[in-house]
């Protein structure tokens, strides 16, 4: 990565919240041949007590298989990205026939190539942040009920987060129909910018501003354990499974 004037540091966290199973999965997995390649990978598992486990299981064996074979000089990354829910999904479904329990998924995931591309691929409501400092640049939107209020000018984003409805979702992986995928591209990371990806067990309980400050003040490794901690706190004992993964963008002169 020298040659970019910039390094990666990156961290995951996970937790199970006040559940009584983990649901969740998360995965920072580096390219096995391409230095400063790198694929993150969330996914909030559901349906039943084994279940959601069984279907975040298979978004990441997906994932890894797939990022493996990838190559980032003739691979389209937003391809690959495609491929990993489309595999996904269609391995969940198989999975719901031999089970008794429905299996779904959500994933978010980000493809950072050598290059500092940066390639977002989601379904269902887990999340990708994208910040530049404690700056606000974008964020992934939900394919979920209250996000389609808020899309519609029906509900404010303060009246979405509290709403009664807002862990129902409007597609994922695994469910009868195809899934939602929406896709982002960002031409090239610079020093300054920061990635979070994270299920809404996390993002629940921050606005824009707050996860702002924590990615910009605070190391990736902090970072994740200062969000689990304060979500944890903030559920007053309601809470759901956690994962995240945080990767910062360093300038090599810093």
């Amino acid at each position: 990565m020298a040659t970019t004037g910039y390094r990666l540091t990156a961290s995951t966290g996970i937790h199970k919240g006040d559940r009584e199973y983990q649901q969740d999965q998360v995965a920072l997995l580096k390219h096995p041949r391409v230095n400063g390649c790198l694929l993150a990978v969330v996914a909030d598992g559901m349906g039943g007590r084994s279940g959601g486990r069984k279907a975040s299981d298979q978004v990441m064996m997906t994932a890894k298989q797939l990022f493996e074979r990838y190559d980032p000089d003739t691979d389209d990354a937003a391809a690959t990205l495609m491929q990993v829910v489309q595999e996904a999904h269609i391995v969940i479904k198989l999975t719901a026939i031999s089970s008794e329990e429905e299996p779904h998924s959500t994933l978010a995931a980000f493809l950072i190539n050598p290059g500092g591309d940066c390639h977002w691929a989601h379904t269902g409501d887990s999340r990708v942040y994208h910040y530049h400092g404690n700056r606000f640049v974008k964020r992934t939107m939900d394919h979920s009920y209250v996000q389609a209020l808020v899309n519609r000018g029906e509900l404010t984003e303060e009246q979405a987060a509290v709403h009664p409805q807002s862990n129902i979702l409007m597609g994922c992986l695994g469910t009868e129909s195809d899934p939602p995928v929406d896709f982002h591209f960002i031409p090239k990371l610079r020093a300054g910018d920061v990635l979070l990806a994270c299920s809404d067990g996390v993002w629940h309980y921050f606005n824009n501003g707050e996860l702002g400050s924590v990615l910009s003040t605070l190391s990736a490794r902090e970072a994740t354990e200062f969000l689990i901690e304060k979500a944890r706190s903030r559920a007053h004992g309601g809470g759901d499974n956690l994962s995240l993964v945080v990767v910062k963008v360093e300038s090599l002169h810093a």
